[in-house]
């Protein structure tokens, strides 16, 4: 089994696809299932149900936001 410290999540795919793509993916799916801090209650409990959907696990709130975070940068901007 190879190692996967440098790789985490794109070493499933061994040495295809690019360095740069195998980078990108294992980024943003650390962003997507990260937990985050809830808006309602204040605990890190935000999950990502859906693209675009996250639900805190602690009071059940569900919030709209971003694909790969819960605050997107079209948010950010105001627009």
């Amino acid at each position: 089994m190879a190692k996967t410290k440098k790789v985490g999540v794109a070493g499933s795919f061994g040495p295809r696809y690019g360095k740069k793509q195998r980078e990108l993916y294992r980024k943003i799916t650390s962003l997507q299932r990260a937990k985050y801090v809830c808006p309602v209650c204040g605990r890190k409990k935000l999950k990502r149900v859906a693209a675009g959907i996250w639900e805190c696990r602690k009071c059940g709130a569900k919030i709209a936001g971003g694909a790969y975070t819960p605050e997107s940068s079209a948010l950010k901007e105001g627009g």
